[in-house]
């Protein structure tokens, strides 16, 4: 079983940032691809970033892209997101998720295995 726990979230005004963080149980954290997603009222969940198994290769969404940052310590079994600019718009639960048999990376969260909880973030205008 993998466990996921987000932290990091909060109420910051717009142009602030903010650094979320995932901690994952298990052996073999290095062989996850992993994400994070959001979901905000009234809105399916949507794809936010990824990061490959290495962490040489991360992927964005048209949205963030330019503003976050997802990266992976795989000795500490965390992956990061470091929010900058932060927009109203970014508003939401945000997620962590970890596909542990694939091998690849992608958008869609039917993909991965594992979720965190969620932490909130706010973003106030």
């Amino acid at each position: 079983q993998v466990q996921l726990v987000e932290s990091g979230g909060g109420l910051v005004q717009a142009g602030g940032s903010l650094r979320l963080s995932c901690a994952v149980s298990g052996r073999t954290f290095s062989s996850y691809v992993m994400g994070w997603f959001r979901q905000a009222p009234g809105k399916e969940r949507e794809f936010v970033a990824t990061i490959r198994r290495s962490g040489l290769g991360t992927y964005y969404a048209d949205s963030v892209k330019g503003r976050f940052t997802i990266s992976r310590d795989n000795a500490k079994n965390t992956v990061y997101l470091q929010m900058n600019s932060l927009k109203p718009e970014d508003t939401a639960v945000y997620y962590c998720a970890a596909d542990v048999s694939s091998g690849s990376v992608y958008r869609d969260p039917l993909r991965y295995d594992y979720w965190g909880q969620g932490t909130q973030v706010t973003v106030s205008s």
